[in-house]
């Protein structure tokens, strides 16, 4: 069975094909970075429009690859939310009306099941139960998962997302958008130990965050480095690694905990933060100790893409949670979608 997979919950326009037994057949991706790089962030409105651009020849291309022709297609998957209003509007009504003109089964996903089941698209694919740790922008998440659709929250931010951390922060530093890959570079050259940053609720007895708290301390520092003097980019430098150090220190501790309050052995590290270097040595390096395993999605696939929704897609119908005879073409979005309600 084919199923072809729309993205488009942000600034990513991601289309891909996957079949039930054969895996990821094709995917295409736009992302909109430099689009937005002069505004410092993401503009909603022009998220939108630069969807309504792409989506169709990343379709084009994604057949091409994949040999396939449009006839060839047995379903259809889309980002139904969390995500922009306005940009997941333009993949479901792609993805509704591709539907709806081959009376196609049309499969909505959400965003971050897509992102927790994308480590099943690399070589090694983790068995269930996992705990996953969820870590993107938007989302910094502790999951216990148990099957597709068997999702138990264990723990989340109480106020900004780790990937919400490395932009602020990096952009604080006057770093280029977006910030949080900038600040990772840079952190290459800087020292980890040099600023004694916070690592918030670290110690806390449960398993949530908060990053908030972190954004200010870098500001704090930032202020007495220039009192101090003109900020070297060694200066620079530093700071990036200290806060990139503070903010692996505290997902991976909370993280570890999870693994042992689980008592499980498999970890799976989805979201864009998981694509972070530092992070996955240190995971890795902990997990060996615990006598367990991590897993990533490969790194082309960290991102927000096409072939983590068609994945999804793909699993649930393995998994028998879809209605495959379902042909009702009416949708809404959800901007604002709790996992724990899929």
């Amino acid at each position: 069975m084919n199923i072809i997979g729309f993205e488009s919950s942000c600034d990513e326009t991601g289309v891909a094909i996957v079949n039930t037994e054969k895996g990821l057949l094709a995917h295409a991706l736009h992302s909109q970075i430099a689009m937005h790089q002069a505004y410092g962030g993401v503009v909603p409105e022009l998220a939108s429009r630069d969807h309504i651009r792409r989506v169709l020849p990343l379709t084009r291309e994604v057949l091409e690859k994949s040999g396939l022709t449009i006839n060839d297609i047995n379903a259809v998957a889309y980002t139904a939310g969390p995500g922009l209003a306005g940009a997941l509007l333009v993949g479901a009504s792609v993805a509704q009306a591709f539907a709806w003109t081959h009376n196609l089964p049309v499969i909505p996903i959400h965003h971050l099941e897509g992102h927790l089941l994308s480590p099943m698209l690399a070589d090694e694919v983790p068995g269930f139960p996992f705990v996953a740790l969820l870590v993107s922008g938007g989302h910094t998440q502790i999951m216990r998962v148990n099957g597709v659709g068997q999702y138990e929250l264990l723990g989340e931010t109480l106020d900004d997302a780790a990937g919400e951390a490395f932009d602020k922060s990096a952009k604080l530093m006057g770093l280029p958008y977006p910030g949080g890959p900038a600040l990772s570079r840079l952190a290459e050259k800087g020292d980890p130990a040099a600023y004694a940053l916070p690592r918030p609720m670290m110690h806390s007895p449960d398993l949530d965050f908060s990053f908030s708290g972190l954004k200010t301390a870098v500001l704090t520092t930032l202020r007495k480095i220039e009192q101090g003097g003109a900020l070297s980019e060694q200066d620079r430098a530093n700071l990036a690694a200290s806060t990139q150090q503070a903010i692996v220190d505290v997902l991976g501790h909370k993280v570890i905990k999870a693994m042992k309050q689980a008592k499980l052995k498999r970890l799976v590290v989805a979201g864009g933060v998981g694509a972070n270097s530092q992070l996955r040595s240190y995971l890795r390096r902990e997990m060996a100790k615990q006598g367990g395993q991590v897993f990533f999605p490969p790194l082309a696939l960290c991102t927000d893409n096409g072939a983590m929704i068609a994945h999804a897609a793909a699993e649930r119908v393995k998994a028998g949670l879809v209605d495959l005879g379902h042909r009702a073409y009416a949708f809404t979005v959800k901007p604002r979608w709790d996992l724990a309600e899929v």
